[in-house]
């Protein structure tokens, strides 16, 4: 793996100036973020050595690199999915490039369907914890010390600073945000009504198909991580209905705006 991510790395240091500081991973219908970066440089995932392609209609699939809130950013525009048939390794995969281009904080979002009763459509939530439904984790196999270490210690996974951080600049733009804990599943089926259940039985906030595989390579090499969900359907005793893929996405584009506010801030903070 170590000759793979070197490969990645050095071809992208090749044609960028920068070194990133910051590593940005954008879910469904959330790749405006971009708009506010300043950028130098942008690279198809195809034209990256052992990069996986994204396949997702609404994930652009591109490295940014530029300035955003004064600090030097890369964001990938489109993430990969263990529904699209990729393994845990492959969707993993740019984080580890992210660090070894010198990224040392890593922001996540998502779109993701509401468990908590308290929660309507477009609420944004920010993750303070998570439980990992996925049948892999991409920690499991030979350890690389190079990367970090064989047991992964979980505590305060999401940045305690930087969820602080965040919580003030919304209550500072007068923007409505919520905290909660996301559960992790595969997809591409989305929940039945007693799986919605389970979920809130368990614990669980929120519930997506991405995130927590990049959370684990990220804190298996110390990167602090900061995430954010948008709630776009809800799995909500009396409030399910059909799920609509385009009302989904219109639905996490049109809070976007907001969630950029605090992320662009939560960065220039950092």
């Amino acid at each position: 793996m170590l000759k793979k991510i070197t490969e990645a790395a050095e071809y992208i240091s090749a044609r960028v100036k920068m070194t990133p500081e910051i590593g940005i991973v954008l879910g469904t219908g959330l790749g405006g973020l971009v708009n506010e970066i300043e950028v130098e440089t942008k690279i198809h995932y195809s034209k990256i050595p052992n990069f996986a392609l994204s396949t997702v209609e609404s994930h652009s699939g591109q490295l940014i690199f530029g300035k955003l809130g004064n600090k030097n950013v890369v964001a990938m525009q489109g993430r990969f999915h263990y529904y699209e048939g990729y393994s845990m390794e492959q969707i993993t995969f740019p984080i580890r490039v992210m660090k070894f281009l010198g990224v040392e904080k890593l922001l996540l979002s998502n779109a993701a369907g509401g468990l908590n009763p308290d929660f309507g459509v477009g609420e944004i939530v920010i993750i303070k914890d998570h439980i990992n439904l996925f049948p892999d984790n991409p920690l499991i196999g030979e350890n690389l010390d190079q990367l970090g270490p064989r047991f992964v210690d979980l505590y305060e996974t999401y940045s305690p600073e930087m969820r602080a951080k965040a919580l003030e600049i919304a209550k500072a733009n007068d923007i409505k945000v919520e905290e909660g804990v996301y559960a992790g599943l595969t997809g591409p089926a989305l929940e039945t009504e007693a799986e919605y259940k389970y979920l809130r039985i368990i614990g669980g906030d929120t519930v997506g198909m991405s995130t927590i595989p990049e959370v684990l390579v990220a804190r298996h090499m110390d990167i602090p991580v900061f995430a954010i969900s948008i709630v776009t359907d809800l799995g909500i005793p009396g409030k399910i209905k059909p799920i609509d893929i385009p009302e989904i996405i219109a639905v996490a584009e049109k809070q976007e705006p907001k969630m950029t506010v605090i992320m662009k801030e939560l960065i220039a903070s950092l």
